[in-house]
């Protein structure tokens, strides 16, 4: 198969799962390589064609036990023409569930060919330093693997027939996918006294849930509980309020076992 250039897609609110996907870029080694970042409402304006020509990574977080449902709408209006792809999920060390076989059931759906997948583990959206929770995922360790997975791909690339008959992956995975779609509607995030109104967290905002001029103001309707307010807050002023997304944090954090990458080629 003759891959001319490389395009990597990753949904990334708390720049986790865009590491996985640079990482294993790092292995294919590709001279003509494109990231499409689709983490911020604007970016997901514009569809993606692609040909048999080009080799697609496609990386995305799993939203218990989904793939996010935010971006379905831009998933699905991929145009692929025997594209090669690998899917990639990124789960914070409990389970990913269905959503791998989800994403991959979506890309073909579109016109791709999957050569290969994955699940990573990253550090939990609800990560706290009073919960922690795979905190610091993903290490060196897992970037490591992801260089090494990338490596594995450029070099099976040559046996693929150009026709994608070749191209056939197992991934685990059952029907129907379960999980959740519809998330919680809640107010749940506390703003302190310490909030300077930067402006960062509406900017970074995926959902676009959070008020431009008054970054207090969370729009439920829309938020993912994807927590990337708290996370890149640089004066700490975002946490979690106590109730039911509190209990959640702490569950959370009693998956304490490390599991490692699981990859499919």
């Amino acid at each position: 198969m003759n891959i001319l250039s490389l395009k990597l897609v990753c949904f990334s609110p708390t720049g986790t799962t865009k590491k996985i996907v640079q990482g294993v870029a790092k292995g294919i080694g590709a001279q003509n390589v494109e990231l499409i970042d689709i983490t911020i409402p604007s970016a997901r304006v514009q569809s993606l064609v692609t040909s048999s020509e080009e080799l697609l990574v496609v990386a995305v977080p799993v939203y218990m036990g989904r793939v996010p449902a935010l971006i379905n709408e831009w998933l699905n209006s991929i145009n692929a023409r025997n594209t090669p792809v690998v899917c990639i999920v990124v789960y914070g060390n409990r389970a990913y569930e269905n959503a791998l076989i989800e994403l991959q059931d979506i890309l073909m759906s579109r016109g791709c060919k999957p050569i290969a997948g994955a699940a990573f583990i990253a550090e939990h959206s609800f990560s706290s330093p009073e919960f922690p929770s795979s905190v610091g995922r993903p290490d060196d360790h897992d970037l490591n693997l992801a260089e090494g997975f990338g490596r594995k791909i450029a070099e099976q690339l040559p046996t693929l027939s150009a026709n994608g008959q070749s191209t056939v992956v197992s991934i685990p995975g059952s029907y129907p996918y379960g999980g959740v779609t519809d998330l919680w509607k809640v107010d749940f995030i506390e703003v302190s006294d310490a909030c300077l109104q930067c402006g960062i967290c509406a900017a970074g905002c995926p959902a676009g849930a959070v008020d431009h001029d008054n970054s207090s103001l969370i729009d439920i309707e829309k938020c993912t509980l994807c927590c990337a307010c708290i996370k890149q807050c640089p004066q700490k002023a975002k946490s979690i309020k106590p109730g039911m997304m509190k209990e959640a944090q702490k569950r959370c954090a009693t998956f304490i076992d490390r599991k490692e990458p699981e990859f499919f080629l």
